[in-house]
């Protein structure tokens, strides 16, 4: 096989509005980013993918979009985003950008057009349905709570959005939509940039009829996603998108496809390159939701170790010469890893946080780090209603204990300290001053109290930090073609051992054999080794033979 380049990238995700603060209005801005380039450059990574950066009415984060071709003022303006990508150039980092390509704001000009009239020329860029007997036209829910229909008195019809009210959907079926989408992603190459990552790629195509979705018993709303994700046109439009701007461009692209199956990630990140080259599957970020349904991602559960190894193990063997993983433990919309599936505690977090980063970066497929992820950064916590920012999380404490009391107050605030988008998004923390060196004022959210500790300053004077060993990992996939092109395999015996992920990666010219204690426990572990075997990488300072000591890892190569 011969690699593409970014199937041997490792790339490193900026929140922008959280990262760095360069003109102290409590914003992270452009400007702050190209302030920490050297930081990224440091950790030696590929590519930089910065979350939405345009224009926006800032319900959900810079995911509601007023203006596609406009830079958000709180980050600057479009000579500052050429100043990024000419630095970032010259540095040898690459820049990618997130399309937001389901849904629009409903500030956006096409949608402020598309409510005027029903004979408006931009009306059919949207989603307009008449009511069903007074109600809304289908039984959905928005993935925001709620239902995912809103009513507009102007023209007397309902108006679909998946997400907040804010984001109505775009019309996929109607080619000027199609075709402004692919002329605004030209004019992006021609500013430069060096790929997309998708939001909500894969539910562009809305079943024929808008039926009614399936609903568990006790649901309040059905289950409109499940019919919309991976609909019967996506793959013709993602192929036209592929066609019209993607195939011209040496990029890196990545879909967000949640509820993709092994079949239709095949077809959206097939090697041959007609469509995406990976997606985001969410199976592993699912394995710990609530038993009750009404509740779904808020919960306090850990995925065992198990269903996370059968999981990550399925996604690593099907897609193997077929098509491309991402590898990721977090991002802006996931809890930080090292509370969600390791063990923050004083005395466990830097150990399980590079257990958990050597058990994903010995994989195939490229992997994303999240900002704070690479110095062991924890969950925030939760103490009222007013400490959240997030408007998933919003949603759900007035639907779910405010109108439906279906959870106590304190039980939800609880959930949101394990599982709430709010947890990646407090500010990054540079050092151990005021603000954390992010900012000079009061930032646009609370940081999280333990940035005295942990912090970047912290992590660079500390030759053992978390930060030194992801340095080592993607030198590691830099350097070692058995990471990109290595088959992958469980270690014998080793598919039902409920506390040790090991596995082995090879090719004609190399071995690697990872061994990672998912575990506070010490274990005694057997592993045949060749004499000519070297530890190459481990989350301690000396090695014990047939020991595995609270969340070790081991890595080695012959």
């Amino acid at each position: 096989m011969q690699a593409k380049w970014w199937q041997k990238a490792v790339v490193y995700q900026v929140y922008p509005r959280s990262f760095q603060d360069s003109n102290n209005d409590g914003i992270g801005d452009l400007q702050g980013i190209i302030q920490r380039l050297p930081y990224i450059k440091k950790l030696g990574v590929d590519v930089i993918w910065l979350n939405p950066v345009y224009k926006t009415s800032n319900v959900d984060g810079g995911y509601d979009i007023s203006d596609y071709q406009a830079i958000n003022p709180d980050f600057g303006n479009l000579a500052d985003f050429q100043q990024l990508i000419t630095t970032a150039h010259k540095m040898d980092l690459k820049i990618i950008m997130d399309l937001v390509v389901n849904h629009s704001s409903s500030e956006h000009h096409w949608f402020q057009e598309s409510k005027k009239s029903k004979s408006n020329p931009y009306r059919d860029y949207y989603i307009w349905r008449d009511p069903v007997e007074g109600h809304e036209p289908n039984n959905w829910g928005s993935f925001f709570s709620g239902p995912a229909w809103t009513f507009d008195s102007t023209t007397g019809q309902y108006y679909l959005h998946l997400f907040a009210k804010e984001q109505p959907d775009l019309n996929w079926e109607n080619p000027q939509v199609r075709t402004s989408v692919f002329d605004m992603m030209n004019w992006w190459a021609l500013q430069g940039i060096d790929g997309f990552r998708m939001d909500v790629i894969s539910m562009l195509s809305k079943p024929a009829g808008l039926p009614d979705g399936p609903k568990e018993s006790g649901a309040l709303y059905g289950d409109g996603g499940s019919l919309v994700a991976n609909g019967k046109h996506e793959h013709e439009y993602l192929r036209e998108m592929n066609q019209e701007v993607l195939s011209k461009y040496n990029w890196l692209t990545v879909g967000e496809t949640a509820g993709v199956t092994i079949e239709e990630a095949q077809k959206y990140a097939d090697l041959n390159g007609s469509e995406l080259n990976m997606v985001f599957q969410f199976e592993h970020m699912g394995l710990d939701g609530n038993s009750d349904p009404r509740l779904g991602k808020w919960s306090d559960q850990k995925a065992s170790l198990t269903a996370l190894r059968n999981n990550l193990a399925k996604w690593q063997t099907a897609l193997a010469n077929k098509a491309w993983n991402s590898l990721f433990w977090n991002n802006h919309d996931q809890p930080r890893v090292v509370s969600r599936f390791g063990n923050d505690s004083q005395k466990y977090r830097v150990l399980s946080a590079k257990m958990l980063a050597a058990m994903l970066h010995g994989m195939q497929g490229t992997p994303y780090i999240y900002q704070g992820e690479e110095i062991g950064m924890t969950n925030t916590n939760f103490h009222s209603f007013d400490q959240v920012v997030d408007v998933e999380a919003r949603n759900a404490y007035h639907e779910l204990v405010e109108k439906e009391k279906i959870v106590s107050s304190e039980k939800l605030l609880h959930y949101f300290s394990q599982r709430s988008r709010d947890n990646a998004r407090t500010p990054m923390p540079w050092n151990d001053s005021a603000n954390a060196g992010f900012t000079s004022v009061q930032p646009w959210m609370t940081l999280n109290p333990n940035y005295s500790q942990i912090n970047v300053a912290a992590a660079l004077s500390d030759k053992n930090s978390v930060f030194y060993f992801y340095q080592e990992l993607i030198k590691m996939r830099h350097d070692l073609p058995v990471i990109t092109d290595g088959d992958f395999k469980l270690v014998a015996g080793n598919d039902d051992d409920p506390d040790v992920f090991a596995y082995t990666r090879n090719n004609a010219d190399q071995h690697l054999l990872v061994i990672c204690n998912y575990t506070q426990k010490q274990l005694t572990r057997h592993y045949e080794l060749p004499t000519q075997a070297k530890l190459i990488i481990q989350n301690y300072s000396e090695t014990v033979a047939d020991q595995l000591r609270p969340y070790e890892t081991k890595i080695y190569l012959w």
